[in-house]
């Protein structure tokens, strides 16, 4: 069983919205864009909930979705890496 990164953004963001600290999940998400080096500003930036998996001893987890404003599509590391695991 892979390890689980307590740090990931997308851990960061699933405890925001446990903690009902969801207000503040888009500057995180906008800071992550940020140092990686992309323009915050070039993205809508949604939330999706979904039930967690049984064995990460969660009930919830927050899926990230990036969507470019210009409409081009995200480039598909970069959505892989907002919603990384571990």
């Amino acid at each position: 069983m892979p390890r689980i990164n307590p740090y990931t953004l997308q851990m960061q963001i699933s405890r925001m919205f446990d903690q009902g600290q969801s207000f503040f999940a888009v500057t995180k998400v906008q800071d992550w864009l940020r140092e990686h080096n992309e323009d915050p500003n070039a993205y809508e930036i949604l939330f999706h909930q979904k039930p967690a998996p049984q064995d990460s001893g969660r009930i919830m987890e927050v899926e990230i979705e990036l969507r470019r404003r210009d409409g081009q599509p995200v480039d598909p590391w970069l959505q892989q890496e907002v919603n990384r695991h571990s």
